[in-house]
């Protein structure tokens, strides 16, 4: 037992002692324990529950951000085939028919929709090879039909089913003197306003046009400022079945040299029969006049004897006359055989001209060509230049010259010389000059009009050409070129004149 002092001051406590049983103790202690377990858990409930709190929020927050993950990370997976869609969309906008889009993993709705893209693409692709293909062949065969229509000296054109004009070759616009080429997609009536000359060509094919005409020809002349010519003209109608035309041909030659050739040949023969018919009697006449001329005109009385004398006169002239006809038509009808030999063409022409000189009128040489030689025959070629300086001196006036030049000149690439006689006469007339060069046409009172015909043949066989033209300072010119022989023309000299001619003169 003892007394202890009360820490506050408040009095004295009493401690006694006393022994307890163990089990009493184990009891106390026990209960003891259980007390301060209590206080404890008292203590911490708050902080657990803060913790499992804490805890437990955690937990959510993880679970949520989880989920949300798991939700976005899904999502993206199944909605990532649209932005390649999208895309490959984007480039089949562009042109790109070749993009090929990822297949998804999943074969879904989305799977499916990209694999029909891709074959959409594969198929577009495939169709614009072949569109390329069918675009390259047209292509070349356009550019083989052009090249073919090109190298035509047929006119060809194309019309739709309202007559307007598709296409045309070169020729066509050779034939016709207009750009047809640059006419496309107008009316082919529009030629007949750019020419005149042009209106009976427009005016039968807008006929045919009309009257939906399949198949037809028909032979066109046009009168141009040239002379007449002469156009066979044939029009087929395309067809794509059941007879509905889609639009129209025409193709049409210059057969105006053809006409002239087969005239000059019914000429010719018309020529060699009149010559063989009327040459037989020609000298039994002329004999006849003599012999009465000679056995009665001095026997006869003064003006029986003038009679005589005056009708015997005119039949052996006339005689002369139809024989000298005679010979024009047997030089326009025989068939020549030229005799060829290098011929110096100043050399020549002023020989010719030597025998003119002390005539009523002058014949004045400009000598141009130097050293040129052609390949000619002379007594031909000697025929041509008698026959047009004969012409010249008739036409020719008082005053001035018959004046003959010479040049040496190119086009395309091919040599010639020209000669030219001139004359100061009244020139040509301007509605013949066109047929100048053909049978029996002529101005003249006296004349068979087969001259400039058989000077026209000549240069033909030569292998030259001939044309007429009026000077502007009055006269008549007659123009002839002939091929010169290019070995000459490579040792000609250097400051020989040259004349560019691409068709002027």
């Amino acid at each position: 037992r003892c007394l202890v002092k009360d820490k506050q001051g408040r009095g004295v406590v009493l401690q006694v002692l006393y022994p307890v049983p163990e089990s009493l103790s184990e009891l106390i202690q026990s209960v003891q324990d259980a007390y301060e377990v209590s206080r404890t858990r008292a203590y911490m409930r708050s902080q657990i529950k803060f913790s499992f709190a804490l805890s437990l929020s955690l937990v959510l927050l993880l679970s949520v951000f989880g989920a949300a993950w798991a939700a976005v990370y899904t999502a993206r997976r199944l909605v990532e085939p649209i932005p390649n869609i999208a895309e490959g969309t984007r480039a089949v906008a562009e042109g790109n028919y070749d993009k090929q889009l990822p297949l998804p993993q999943v074969e879904d709705e989305l799977g499916f929709l990209v694999s029909s893209f891709n074959a959409m693409t594969r198929r577009i692709a495939r169709a614009r090879n072949a569109l390329e293909e069918s675009r390259r062949k047209l292509q070349t065969q356009h550019n083989y039909l052009e090249t073919v229509l090109g190298g035509l000296s047929t006119g060809v054109m194309a019309l739709d089913a309202e007559g307007r004009i598709q296409t045309a070759n070169r020729a066509a616009d050779q034939i016709l003197g207009l750009p047809v080429r640059e006419l496309e997609g107008k009316d082919v009536r529009v030629l007949g306003m750019r020419s005149d000359a042009l209106s009976p060509f427009v005016e039968r094919v807008a006929d045919g046009l009309e009257q939906g005409i399949h198949q037809g020809r028909s032979e066109i002349t046009l009168y141009r400022g040239s002379g007449r010519q002469v156009l066979l003209c044939r029009h087929s109608s395309l067809e794509i079945g059941r007879g509905q035309a889609v639009g129209h041909v025409l193709v049409f030659d210059d057969v105006t040299e053809l006409v002239k050739a087969q005239r000059d040949a019914a000429w010719g023969e018309v020529a060699r029969r009149l010559a063989h018919e009327i040459k037989n009697p020609l000298t039994p006449i002329q004999l006849s006049a003599e012999r009465l001329r000679h056995k009665f005109l001095r026997k006869m009385a003064p003006e029986d004897r003038k009679v005589l004398d005056r009708a015997t006169h005119t039949i052996v002239a006339q005689v002369e006359a139809m024989k000298s006809m005679v010979n024009d038509f047997s030089d326009y009808a025989k068939p020549s055989k030229l005799q060829l030999e290098p011929l110096p063409v100043d050399a020549f022409l002023s020989e010719v001209i030597a025998l003119y000189e002390g005539g009523a009128q002058q014949v004045v040489m400009q000598a141009g060509a130097p050293g040129l030689i052609i390949e000619a025959d002379p007594v031909r070629l000697r025929q041509v230049m008698h026959n047009l300086l004969k012409n010249a001196l008739e036409a020719g006036g008082a005053d001035g010259a018959i004046v003959v030049s010479s040049r040496v000149g190119d086009e395309e690439g091919n040599d010639f010389v020209e000669i030219a006689v001139s004359d100061n006469g009244p020139g040509f007339d301007p509605e013949l000059i066109a047929q100048a060069f053909e049978p029996y046409v002529t101005s003249k009172t006296k004349g068979t009009g087969l001259g400039l015909a058989i000077v026209k043949r000549i240069v033909a066989e030569h292998g030259g050409v001939v044309h007429a033209d009026n000077l502007v300072d009055g006269g008549g010119r007659v123009v002839l070129r002939l091929p010169a022989m290019a070995q000459v023309l490579e040792r000609m000299a250097p400051d020989a004149p040259r004349l560019a001619d691409k068709g002027g003169h």
